[in-house]
């Protein structure tokens, strides 16, 4: 019993953490996808795809430092396996958000919102299995 205990107050500190470095990287999402569309003129879409990018590449390092503090030497092919659930994981956000906002004609906000939670979910077990096991 105890160490369930110890075993779900770890879970519970690595998803706040992902949950903590997750909104760091929206800032740079948000922030990058701005710079690039209003102020360089760039595409919005290629401006999404650069503000994710170095959203998601900014989260892979601060995960391996700080949430998982993983030591694998393999970091190119971990930066990789990132990638991969963080793209499977924009694939899902995309998906609920359709599905809810477009096909059910619910809110678009409270849509998204439950798209971040459902993606957030994946993605964090998904690393922790995945990438950083």
């Amino acid at each position: 019993m105890r160490s369930l205990l110890i075993i779900d107050k770890l879970l519970i500190s690595k998803f706040i953490k992902f949950g903590v470095v997750g909104c760091s990287g929206m800032l740079i999402d948000f922030g990058t996808t701005y710079l690039c569309k209003e102020k360089l003129r760039l595409n919005k879409y290629l401006s999404n795809c650069i503000g994710f990018i170095l959203a998601a590449t900014s989260n892979y390092f601060l995960n391996r430092i700080w949430t998982f503090e993983s030591h694998k030497e393999e970091i190119a092919v971990q930066y990789m396996q990132f990638m991969v659930v963080s793209t499977i994981g924009l694939g899902i956000n995309s998906l609920v958000l359709y599905l809810l906002a477009d096909k059910l004609k619910w809110n678009f906000y409270f849509s998204k919102l439950i798209a971040i939670a459902t993606t957030t979910i994946w993605n964090f077990f998904a690393n922790m299995l995945f990438t950083f096991a």
